[in-house]
């Protein structure tokens, strides 16, 4: 059965991404930092999946990592790097950034995504598998506030694309799903109604054609992948 390993996946986007495996009857290995999320996100997605594995823990810590490294085992089908960090709210001016808190927002959303990344590579490769890293349109424009988190991103960006380069028997996407009804849209925007925002779940069909179709590795937005004609789903099945 093929795998999948989601981190930040109790809520938002990497929730919806989950229940959209689990439907297709795939193995999950799930992260989030926050337990009781986790595994209320874990006991709905078991009757549908092959198998559902919550793990609760912060991606920054290195015996985490090999936690989750060491539940996924000799071969991963997919890899979503879909945990981040928003930073200081309301977002901070780059003049007055705690560099501290610019520390923290690297090693969540950048440092952290490569260390877990390199310890599932053997995995990955034994599968010949796709990562999904999740990505954002703050990593190529320049919005008032959004530096630091920007920065990350922009660098995540560039994690992935070399590293489709150095490993091209794998399938390795930076993809920005846009805005979205989330948690961390909310506290970037704290006291706005975010409620014109998309739901994440609409974000899954152009996630699916990164995972089973055949689009080359690199950089690709969402909404660009998107409508699907109507009615029509990926296939669960690579080329």
């Amino acid at each position: 059965m093929p795998t999948a390993l989601i981190t930040g996946a109790s809520q938002g986007l990497g929730r919806a991404l989950a229940a959209d495996l689990a439907a297709d009857g795939w193995r999950l290995v799930l992260d989030a930092r926050t337990a009781a999320d986790l595994d209320e996100a874990a006991a709905t997605l078991a009757p549908r999946a092959a198998e559902v594995v919550a793990i609760a823990g912060d991606v920054t810590d290195a015996g985490h990592r090999a936690e989750l490294a060491a539940t996924v085992g000799d071969r991963l089908d997919l890899l979503a790097l879909n945990a981040s960090t928003l930073g200081t709210s309301p977002l901070p001016p780059l003049a007055a950034y705690d560099l501290d808190a610019l520390r923290m927002v690297l090693e969540t959303n950048t440092v952290a995504p490569l260390a877990l990344t390199q310890l599932l590579l053997p995995a990955l490769r034994a599968a010949r598998g796709r990562i999904l890293a999740m990505s954002s349109d703050a990593a190529v424009a320049a919005y008032e506030g959004w530096g630091g988190y920007g920065a990350s991103k922009a660098a995540l960006d560039q994690l992935a694309n070399v590293l489709a380069a150095e490993e091209p028997d794998l399938r390795v996407y930076a993809v920005d799903p846009g805005d979205m009804r989330t948690a961390m849209h909310a506290a970037a925007y704290p006291g706005e109604d975010i409620s014109d925002r998309p739901e994440p779940a609409t974000v899954v069909p152009a996630l699916r054609r990164l995972a089973f179709g055949d689009l080359p590795s690199g950089r690709y937005v969402a909404a660009d992948l998107l409508p699907e004609p109507a009615g029509e789903r990926v296939e669960a099945v690579r080329p």
